[in-house]
């Protein structure tokens, strides 16, 4: 088994040709740090706007190296820290635009594949996220009853039957599924989206890290200078290594594990002809999907956090972690016991303080900004980038209006709260899953206290 070495996705598809690093100062319109998702849809949609703008696109690795290239392939409409806390903060009506958006974000990003030429191995499936306990399934009641109440969600509460219908999940008790969602393979939609970019006229200078984010001018480790009107930080998960920003956001690991292909056999067990991503309502959720060539890919939390945010050892993965992973999908999967894992990974996502993504411009100085998607960035990103574009050319537009635009939040405490407040909240959801497995029929109290602390809720 292959640990590391980024990503499976990247293994299966080969790494990308290697682009020149920046050679010297520079002076451009708008330049962009961090060559991911967020980055690549910016600079599109800002080409797409301006085709005389001047772009540069500044990567320390290469194009997709963090979540990007790293994630499960969830092409989803969730909107990041749940509709609930901006409703509150924003109202009803503002939300629910929120929630179109996102809608219209899923159907759009596929459009966009279609119309390069990105062959991505895109299924518009939908998303199934299942409940295996009698706790899990009075979450998967309350969610069912919010999806409900908002419009257009498309949200289908299944019975044990149907579920199985879609894929059959050993002790499964039912399901919610939506069609607002599709898988992808993230690699080969990230080196698309570059390669569309890059057909714009935009360049993208690859190992070149950038040391500092200042207004006007960027700084990289080499003591080169790229001069712009704007700037914007698409950074995501590694945006604690820049100067200053060490508690902006808190960059989370998220882990996965692939088998090797199952056999038809194995398939005829399982089902999922569908390609619906899939999820579960435990606190340490799981997330998975059945890849073009017939694997399973699944992920979930393992070992959340590095001290003082250190963020990467190109998706090495501690033992334990690839265990409990292994240990979720032959539970999940009784038939996969006889696959072995090809490959195991890790990357880190942004949290923010109070794990709501946010998008914005200051026209001050300059500066703009996207990120903290907690894990549901493959869609997020898009519209971020499209906000973006919106922001530096001066257009106001319903994007510029979401209640995401703007928000600003509170730093992470320094460390060792940090460590330990991370630590504390996953344990304690490991606790409380734990508990509900052993019959528990409630949500724990131990996981909701620890939602409360943590600010997820």
């Amino acid at each position: 088994m292959i640990n590391g070495r980024v990503s499976h996705w990247w293994e299966s598809r080969g790494r990308p040709e290697a682009r020149p690093a920046l050679d010297g100062s520079a002076e451009v319109d708008v330049v962009v740090v961090g060559a991911g998702y967020t980055g690549l849809w910016t600079a599109l949609h800002l080409a797409d706007l301006d085709p005389g703008l001047r772009i540069l696109v500044l990567e320390q690795r290469h194009v997709g190296y963090g979540a990007s290239g790293r994630n499960g392939g969830w092409l989803t409409n969730s909107i990041t820290g749940g509709r609930g806390v901006w409703e509150h903060s924003h109202g009803r009506a503002a939300t629910q635009r929120f929630q179109d958006a996102m809608n219209a974000t899923v159907a759009e990003v596929v459009s966009v594949t279609e119309a390069e030429g990105i062959d991505a191995d895109v299924v518009v499936g939908g998303e199934l996220n299942v409940a295996r306990n009698a706790a899990q399934l009075e979450r998967l009641e309350q969610n069912h009853a919010d999806d409900a109440s908002w419009q257009r969600t498309g949200a289908v509460r299944l019975d044990a039957a149907a579920t199985a219908q879609r894929v059959r999940v050993a002790g499964a008790l039912g399901g919610v599924w939506h069609p607002h969602c599709a898988r992808v393979h993230p690699a080969k939609l990230v080196a698309g989206l570059a390669a569309a970019v890059e057909r714009r006229g935009v360049t993208i200078a690859e190992d070149t890290r950038v040391a500092a984010i200042d207004p006007g001018v960027v700084t990289t480790a080499s003591g080169a200078r790229v001069r712009a009107a704007y700037v914007v930080r698409a950074t995501e998960g590694f945006t604690s290594e820049l100067a200053g920003q060490r508690r902006t956001w808190l960059p989370m690991n998220s882990s996965m594990v692939v088998t090797e292909p199952l056999p038809d056999a194995a398939w005829d067990e399982i089902g999922w002809e569908g390609c619906a991503t899939l999820g579960d309502f435990a606190h340490a959720y799981m997330y998975a999907q059945r890849t073009a060539d017939g694997r399973i890919a699944l992920g979930g939390r393992g070992d959340p956090y590095r001290y003082g945010s250190r963020t990467d050892l190109d998706g090495q993965t501690p033992a334990s972690t690839v265990a409990a992973l292994d240990a979720i999908l032959r539970d999940f999967f009784p038939v996969t016991r006889g696959v072995p894992l090809a490959h195991a990974w890790s990357g880190v996502l942004a949290v923010p303080r109070d794990w709501r993504a946010t998008v914005g411009l200051d026209r001050s100085t300059g500066l703009a900004w996207a990120g903290g998607y907690v894990g549901t960035g493959v869609a997020t990103a898009h519209l971020a980038g499209r906000t973006l574009a919106d922001l530096v050319t001066g257009r106001e537009t319903d994007l510029t209006s979401l209640p995401w635009v703007g928000h600003r939040v509170r730093r992470w405490e320094p460390e060792p709260l940090r460590w330990l407040g991370v630590q504390a909240m996953y344990g304690a959801y490991r606790h409380a899953d734990r508990a509900e497995a052993r019959g528990l029929g409630r949500t724990s109290r131990v996981a909701r206290l620890a939602d409360r602390v943590s600010g997820r809720h």
